[in-house]
């Protein structure tokens, strides 16, 4: 069994879940599909719907801004390899999510997290707009500790300053499992610019009052 201790400072590549008499079964937390160039970082981020949150982070932090590859899929639930279908019925454990491959020389984990705040309603639990259930909840899943204390700083820092009158429901947890979703979903409403948009993903320019 993995302490905790271990589970915050070893890399966080894998995944380790208990297999009764099989001992462990090694998960994925990084997408298979990613390349992760030498000096490259990688985030995993939970807003609502995943079609819209990685057209908006595609849309200000692509061309040569910081990020050189994204995936949506699923993680921090329990069913293994899990579909689109499955996630839907709330009943996997799964949030949608988007995992960016990012250069920390153009864009920091800090002004990504920042601008995770930002892109959707982070005070509304297991919702976003009219999307409802856990599958939809806001969550960061961090790759190592200096990711999840940047996390906890940009979440109190928004909470004191754009958020002040509505508490952040955010999980930060750390990141157990990654399972991309199927083809059709990867950059959806760039293959679909009519389709469905969470009307909750937009840039916040002002604080919640």
């Amino acid at each position: 069994m993995v302490s905790l201790l271990q589970s915050l400072l070893r890399p966080f590549s894998t995944g380790i879940v208990p297999s009764g008499n099989a001992g462990t079964i090694v998960l994925p937390t990084i997408s298979p599909t990613l390349v992760v160039p030498e000096g490259a970082e990688v985030a995993t981020l939970a807003a609502g719907c995943f079609w819209g949150v990685e057209h908006i982070y595609r849309k200000y932090f692509g061309n040569g801004k910081g990020l050189l590859d994204a995936r949506v899929g699923y993680s921090g639930g329990s069913t293994v390899k899990p579909g689109y279908r499955d996630v839907c019925t709330d009943t996997t454990g799964h949030a949608e999510a988007l995992q960016i491959v990012f250069d920390p020389t153009l864009v920091s984990f800090d002004t990504l997290v920042d601008f995770f705040f930002r892109i959707h309603d982070p005070t509304t639990l297991n919702r976003q707009g009219p999307d409802r259930g856990s599958q939809y909840r806001s969550a960061i899943f961090f790759h190592s500790p200096a990711q999840r204390q940047t996390a906890i700083d940009v979440r109190d820092r928004l909470q004191k300053s754009f958020y002040p009158d509505s508490n952040i429901v955010t999980k930060i947890t750390p990141i157990e499992n990654w399972w991309d979703a199927e083809t059709y979903h990867q950059l959806y409403l760039v293959k679909n610019p009519d389709g469905y948009e969470c009307p909750t993903h937009f840039v916040r320019t002002q604080k919640s009052s």
